[in-house]
């Protein structure tokens, strides 16, 4: 067999409606989440339906052939483009412009994080956020690092396995401290689980006004955002923390605790635990990360990686240790990053280990990293390659049958995935484009996949 081809499922088109299970059963519980359905009237059917999953055993294609097609659309040498295609099981470089030259990875660095991610930590690896006594009638909340803690009330149909409940973690404090007689504390903080600068080097000084990532600390809810129920509102507080302690100190006051917000410590080694609550399956974050381009989940990923290699959990830490599980694999080559989310510019990755990486979670040796395929977008059905793309003429041959991560940055868009083509051959590429200094369309990447796809270059 050439590749457990199960990690690409097979979509179902009726009546312009398509419902994608882009998860596999992992007997993990709760189960990582599921693509909803989403209105396709802009994709014909006969673009989005995926070969039977036991396809790809077509030939790879004939190298020149697809240079071809390829060459058609990049524009010429002078073109600002670093490219690869690789076939996915043999790894087999089937077309390369600058293809081990580093550029500008930007969210594609994401790739690198859940891979050694995945490897190191594992799938089933859950964050915990913990409540345990702490001195002079305090209690201490004691952040683990998980980006998904909400004090939001559930939804049912969220689309994804239960986020921590900062709600639950306090009527469960509360019931502990009911139980000894208390019935007020000091609410003290504990951010020990991670070290460092908040933001990473090369980190541009707009990136927290702005919203695009949370000032990077162990402990934080619902990502920062000071408006969570308004999704078009990316404002983030100022002190993480701070605003945690406060928030929790709150909701114990509305479960009969007389409490108050006090002040940065470090919980007491074996201090009794008054309650505690876990993220989701690790599995289930890659998924997210990489589907929605999750900057927050991804730097949380990678001090995850960090703390099992037993690094510091900085920023330089983590990528360390990314590099480290990514040499141990045999896929470091090329690599270079200063952050897990891709948003430093300072990173440095080659479209070929962009390749080799997707290659290496699509094989069959490694099934600890399937969450990475299950969570890349779909052409024009999900994540950050929803439609409008994939919807022109000129990219349509590639709705469905492209799986791929997306990054931009002023001046670079990069697109990193796989492709069935027309001969069922699965194909592993990345496009690179861009020098930082002039406008990059990512439509053009999209064109480059498509005819990936559409290619029966026998």
């Amino acid at each position: 067999m050439i590749l457990s081809l199960s990690l690409l499922n097979v979509f179902t088109v009726t009546a312009g409606l398509a419902v994608a299970k882009l998860t596999p059963d992992r007997h993990l519980s709760p189960q990582p989440p599921s693509v909803a359905a989403r209105d396709l009237v802009r994709v014909p059917a006969s673009s989005v339906v995926l070969p039977a999953a036991d396809a790809g055993s077509g030939r790879p294609p004939n190298p020149s052939v697809l240079a071809g097609r390829l060459s058609a659309l990049v524009g010429g040498p002078k073109a600002k483009i670093n490219a690869v295609v690789i076939d996915a099981e043999t790894r087999r470089s089937l077309y390369a412009l600058r293809a081990d030259r580093p550029a500008t990875p930007a969210s594609t660095t994401k790739l690198a994080t859940s891979v050694a991610a995945l490897a190191s930590v594992g799938p089933a690896h859950r964050i915990t956020t913990q409540v345990v006594d702490g001195a002079g009638g305090g209690i201490v909340l004691v952040g683990g690092g998980d980006p998904t803690l909400t004090a939001l009330p559930p939804r049912p149909a969220a689309g994804h396995p239960p986020y921590a409940s900062l709600l639950d973690l306090a009527r469960q404090t509360a019931a502990a401290l009911k139980a000894s007689g208390v019935r007020q504390v000091r609410v003290d903080y504990d951010v020990s689980a991670y070290q460092g600068s908040r933001t990473a080097a090369g980190w541009k000084p707009n990136y927290l006004p702005d919203g695009e990532v949370a000032p990077v600390t162990a402990l934080t809810v619902d990502e920062g955002r000071v408006s969570p129920m308004d999704p078009s509102k990316k404002t983030r507080v100022s002190d993480p923390p701070a605003a945690a302690a406060k928030q929790f100190a709150r909701l114990l006051s509305k479960e009969g605790i007389k409490a108050k917000a006090g002040r940065r410590t470090v919980a007491t080694k074996g201090a009794t635990r008054l309650g505690a609550v876990q993220s989701p399956p690790l599995s289930a974050l890659v998924e997210h990360l990489l589907t929605e381009s999750d900057n927050d989940v991804a730097e949380a990923v990678a001090r995850q990686v960090a703390i099992k290699q037993g690094r510091p959990p900085t920023f330089a830490g983590a990528a360390q240790a990314v590099r480290q599980v990514l040499a141990r694999l045999g896929v470091a080559e090329g690599v270079s990053v200063n952050d897990g989310s891709g948003l430093s510019p300072r990173n440095r990755i080659s479209p070929i280990a962009l390749a080799r990486i997707v290659s290496l979670a699509a094989g069959e040796k490694h099934p600890e990293l399937r969450a990475v395929i299950t969570g890349l977008p779909v052409a024009g059905f999900s994540g950050t390659l929803s439609p409008p793309r994939y919807t022109a003429a000129s990219s349509r041959a590639g709705a469905g049958m492209v799986r791929a991560k997306t990054g931009t940055l002023a001046g670079v868009s990069t697109l990193a995935g796989l492709a069935y083509d027309a001969d069922g051959r699965l194909l592993a590429f990345a496009f690179m484009a861009g020098d930082g200094k002039s406008p990059v369309d990512p439509g053009k990447l999209d064109r480059l996949a498509a005819a990936v796809a559409g290619c029966g270059c026998n």
